[in-house]
Order: structure tokens, then sequence, then C-alpha cells
């Protein structure tokens, strides 16, 4: 075999092995080659910075979590009461966090119960 056919077989192995992976593991991969990129799949706003919110997803630029914007949805709060309540934010910051939770699932449900047992 090639150095290129070898490749492709490791290539065509990973696609399998992505196929069997749940949503939430399949985002985390994305997070993780786009990081390796350079680039980042949540540019849109959310971030997780080591030190911030214990690392915790986070509005941009802000230490509010993801896991506390969509606790409170689940809640029934309604989005402009949040906007109400955290003015530094805006209306695309709270749909982004909404994108980065439905992506994420098992990841902010664990950071709900974190929190909730705490």
């Amino acid at each position: 075999m090639t150095m290129e056919s070898d490749a492709m077989s490791t290539l065509h192995d990973i696609e399998k092995q992505v196929d069997g992976l749940t949503r939430d593991e399949k985002s985390r991969l994305l997070d993780h080659v786009a990081r390796q990129l350079g680039v980042s799949q949540w540019s849109r706003g959310i971030e997780s910075v080591p030190g911030v919110c214990g690392g915790d997803p986070c509005v941009a630029g802000t230490r509010i979590p993801v896991w506390l914007l969509e606790s409170y949805r689940r809640m029934g709060m309604s989005e402009a009461t949040i906007l109400d309540s955290y003015p530094t934010i805006t209306a695309r910051d709270v749909r982004n966090a909404w994108e980065y939770a439905a992506a994420h699932q098992e990841e902010i449900d664990m950071q709900i119960r974190r929190q909730d047992e705490a």
C-alpha cells in the first residue's frame, strides 16, 4: 500500500467510527478539530476559557454560562426576561446559547445537575 492509500483507509475507518458516535460526541469532536485547524465552530459567541466559570461554556466576553441560561429556559423564563436580567447580552447571544445547548445536551445537562447538587 502507498502512503496515500493508507491515509484514505485510515480516514475511512475514522468516518465509520464517527457514524457510531452520539450527537454530543460528534459535536465535541467537531470542536476539537476546529481548534486544531485554528477556527472555532462557536465563533458565534460561545467560549470556554480555563479559569473562567470553571471552564464551562459562556457567552463570549462574559461570565454568563450557557447552562445557567438553559436552566432558566427550562424553568419557563422567557427570552425577554432573560435579556432584561442580563442587559450585557443580546438576543443573538441567547440564541447562540440555545444552539450550543442543543448541540451539547449531555454536557449542559451534567453542568445543570452539578449546580443543582451544590
